[in-house]
């Protein structure tokens, strides 16, 4: 038997921290988009117990495997697709699409929202990404307005057909941003004036002036990361660039591809928005 399940990568452009007692109600507020490459994770048949993984460790994969009571020997297979630790949401993406992938292969009988309740819990367990997991439950361009895990937060999405560039700059350790009492406070007065404004204008003009916005008040700007972001702002066919919400990463918007192609800018990946149209 074999049973896969892909979930795409995530960046926050601007949020807000809402922490609470209650591990599925603890979460962040904000607005990010998908890309069309994430984590797949594959389940197989096996004669003894084995996880691969083609990056990192294997310490999302344990922890998931805490809210399940397995037995049988089985393979896992992750296939990370983007660098860890970058502000792509790859913790989440591989907490959740293995979590869907042991409901199916054993049959628990989990809802969606179920599973992801899970990878919830294991992210907040791990100190990571509070807002990624719900928003990969969505489409496209993601507005998280109620925190907390699938079946708990809410979230609003926008389909857009659009490229995203993205060069990665170096790791940033999420859980020491988030659990800095000056960080978290800068990053929340920021997070909801920028919300409360996307609410009220979710166009993509304003989603990356917002990000722009967010990223200069909060600091967490590196220079190699606000040099790029500012090269990309100034390029007329840039709709717009900004960092990459908790990572040293930059990420750029156009409406094609060869436009980052023709600035020959090394190590500069790009994707697609990723939408559930495409499924």
């Amino acid at each position: 038997m074999n049973v896969s399940f892909f979930i795409p990568a995530h960046i926050t452009g601007f949020f807000s921290i809402e922490n609470n007692a209650d591990p599925l109600k603890n979460g962040s507020c904000g607005a990010g988009f998908l890309l069309d490459r994430g984590v797949k994770t594959t389940l197989e048949d096996s004669d003894e117990f084995k996880i691969n993984v083609n990056q990192g460790s294997d310490i999302v994969i344990n922890e998931v495997l805490k809210y399940f009571d397995i037995k049988d020997a089985l393979m896992i297979t992750q296939d990370i697709q983007l660098p860890i630790g970058a502000g792509f949401g790859t913790s989440a993406a591989s907490a959740l699409s293995l979590s869907l992938a042991l409901n199916e292969f054993f049959d628990y009988g989990y809802s969606y929202d179920e599973c992801g309740q899970i990878a919830h819990r294991a992210e907040v367990s791990l100190g990571g990404g509070l807002g990624d997991v719900i928003a990969q439950t969505g489409s496209g361009m993601v507005l998280r307005t109620k925190p907390g895990a699938p079946g708990v937060g809410e979230i609003k999405s926008f389909d857009e057909d659009l490229f995203i560039a993205t060069k990665f700059f170096g790791e940033i350790d999420t859980s020491s941003i988030i659990s800095n009492p000056e960080h978290k406070k800068r990053i929340s007065l920021n997070g909801h004036e920028c919300i409360e404004k996307f609410k009220s204008d979710s166009s993509l003009e304003n989603f990356l002036k917002l990000s722009l916005r967010f990223s200069q008040n909060t600091k967490l700007m590196t220079g190699e990361v606000e040099s790029l972001v500012n090269y990309f702002n100034l390029s007329d066919d840039i709709l717009g660039a900004s960092m990459a919400m908790l990572g040293n990463t930059v990420f750029a918007f156009a409406d094609n591809e060869s436009t980052f192609r023709d600035l020959k800018i090394k190590n500069l990946n790009i994707d697609k928005l990723y939408t559930k149209r495409q499924l």
